[in-house]
């Protein structure tokens, strides 16, 4: 099943993954108005959250960073 994936481009201190919203979604979904305008409020959420760990300063100990 196809699936929608917002992820900031460094770590975070919780999760070495960064995932902001992972969420599955397939083609009977997008034929309900209510779902797409609720898809693209969490697609805001993530992305703003995405952008503040993005701006955070480096996390010490992390290699690479």
């Amino acid at each position: 099943m196809p699936h929608i994936m917002v992820l900031a481009d460094r770590p975070t201190d919780r999760d070495e993954s960064a995932v902001m919203l992972r969420e599955r979604v397939n083609v009977a979904d997008f034929e309900s108005d209510h779902f797409a305008a609720q898809l693209i409020e969490r697609l805001g959420w993530a992305v703003s959250d995405a952008d503040t760990v993005e701006r955070e300063k480096p996390l010490a100990g992390v290699a690479g960073r």
